[in-house]
């Protein structure tokens, strides 16, 4: 079993949430839901690795909050 980082939004215009894996170009999906999502992103990723094992270009950090006046 292997786990992967996604990244999750959810666009205000249409309310669908959108997803992807940090660093791996392919490993992005989308869902009405952030259920659907997570096994939409999952199938994705069965997918992709069925060419081996990513070298991801990025790693996910965290997330920050940047203050302005």
């Amino acid at each position: 079993m292997r786990n992967y980082t996604a990244v999750i939004e959810r666009d205000p215009t249409t309310g669908t949430y959108v997803g992807y894996v940090p660093g791996w170009p392919g490993a992005h999906s989308q869902g009405a839901t952030v259920e659907e999502l997570r096994d939409n992103l999952r199938e994705v990723v069965e997918m992709l690795l069925e060419d081996g094992e990513p070298e991801l270009s990025a790693e996910y950090v965290g997330t920050a909050t940047v203050r302005v006046a």
